[in-house]
C-alpha cells in the first residue's frame, strides 16, 4: 500500500530514515519475513507520538515490534507502518529500589542496571532476549518468575499519541499475559521495583541461569523462544517431545531435538514452513493428549 504523498510527508520528517520494503527477517530472531511498506525506528518519545498519531489520523495499518524474538512475519510482509522501538528508547536508570527502563532497551540492560545497583528480583531475566516493551506486554519470565510481579508503573501512549500511566497492579498480569494485550497503547517506559541484595549473589545466580539457557536451548541457531505456552500444570516441552516430534522438519524449519518447545530456522526456512509444523505440533498432541497448545509466539503480516 505504497503510497508517495505518504512517503514524503514521512520522509521530510525523518530526515532520510524511512525505509521502504525492508525486510522483517532482518529484524526478527527467526530470520524470516517479508518486506515492511514503511520501517521507522524512532529516535526518541516526541517522534515516537509523530509517527503514532499520523498513521491514526491517515488510518495506516500500524505494527509496533521491538527485538523482534517472538515474531512469526509472513513472506508477504507487513503493510501500513512497523514502527520498531529499540535503541531510540533504551535509556536505564536506577531511583533508590526502582530500575526505570525504556521499551526499547534490552532486558540484558535492565537486568545488569539492577545488579550494578544491588537491586534483585531480575535475576531470572538474564540471558532473556528481547525489550523491555515486549517483555512488559507479554510477561515475560524464566525459571519460576516474570516481570509483571515488578512492575510497579507503566507509561504508555494511545494512538492518538498521548501519554498516560497505569499502576503495574491494575493491569492483572497472569502467565504470559496482561490487560495490555488487549489494550490500544503502546509501552513507552516501565518502572520495577526490586530489593537489596549483595551484587556477587546476583551475578552468580544470573551466570547460573545462562548456563541452564546455554545447555538446554538450540541459542545457536535462528529462533523465537518457545513456541508454545506450558499448559497449567505441565510442559508444552515434555508433552511435544512425548508425541515423538522432536526433530520434526518441514522446508528449513525443524522442532528442535535439544528443546522440543522450540522451532529452530535451519537456514532456509519459511514462515510457512514454521505455521506447517506449529499446525502439525498442536494437532498431534491435540489427538494424543487431549491438550490444546496455545501459541506463545505472535504471528503478524499479510497471510
Amino acid at each position: 500500500m505504497f503510497d508517495t504523498a505518504v512517503y514524503r510527508e514521512l520522509q521530510d520528517l525523518l530526515a532520510g530514515r524511512l525505509r521502504t520494503g525492508e525486510p522483517m527477517k532482518k529484524h526478527t530472531s527467526w530470520r524470516i519475513g517479508g518486506p515492511a511498506d514503511y520501517y521507522i525506528e524512532p529516535v526518541g518519545r516526541e517522534e515516537l507520538q509523530y509517527v503514532v498519531s499520523f498513521a491514526n489520523q491517515r488510518k495506516i495499518p500500524l505494527t509496533v515490534v521491538g527485538n523482534g524474538s517472538n515474531l512469526l512475519v509472513s513472506e508477504k510482509g507487513i503493510r501500513g507502518i512497523v514502527l520498531k522501538i529499540g535503541s531510540g528508547l533504551a535509556r536505564v536508570a536506577t531511583l533508590e529500589k526502582d530500575v526505570v527502563a525504556e521499551a526499547g532497551a534490552k532486558l540484558s540492560a535492565l537486568a545488569a542496571a539492577a545488579r550494578d545497583n544491588s537491586l534483585g528480583g531480575l535475576e531470572f531475566s538474564a540471558g532473556i532476549p528481547g525489550t523491555v516493551g515486549g517483555a512488559v506486554i507479554m510477561n515475560a519470565g524464566a525459571n519460576g518468575s516474570s516481570v509483571g510481579a515488578l512492575v510497579r508503573e507503566v507509561l504508555l501512549l494511545d494512538l492518538e499519541g498521548r501519554l498516560y500511566r497505569r499502576d503495574g497492579e491494575a493491569l492483572n498480569f497472569s502467565y504470559r499475559s496482561c490487560d495490555l494485550q488487549r489494550e490500544p497503547a503502546i509501552v513507552v517506559e516501565a518502572r520495577f521495583t526490586c530489593y537489596p541484595r549483595e551484587k556477587q549473589l546476583i551475578q552468580e545466580e544470573m551466570e547460573k541461569f545462562i548456563a541452564r539457557r546455554q545447555s538446554t536451548q538450540p541459542l545457536r541457531m535462528p529462533n523465537a523462544g518457545s513456541v508454545f505456552k506450558n499448559p497449567p500444570a505441565d510442559s508444552a516441552g515434555r508433552l511435544i517431545e512425548s508425541a515423538g516430534l522432536k526433530g520434526l522438519r518441514v522446508g528449513g524449519a525443524q522442532i528442535s531435538t535439544l528443546h522440543a518447545n522450540f522451532i529452530i530456522n535451519l537456514g532456509t526456512a519459511t514462515a510457512s514452513d514454521v505455521l506447517a509444523l506449529i499446525d502439525k505440533t498442536r494437532e498431534t498432541v491435540l489427538a494424543r493428549y487431549g491438550v490444546e497448545l496455545l501459541l506463545e509466539v505472535q504471528i503478524v503480516g499479510d497471510a
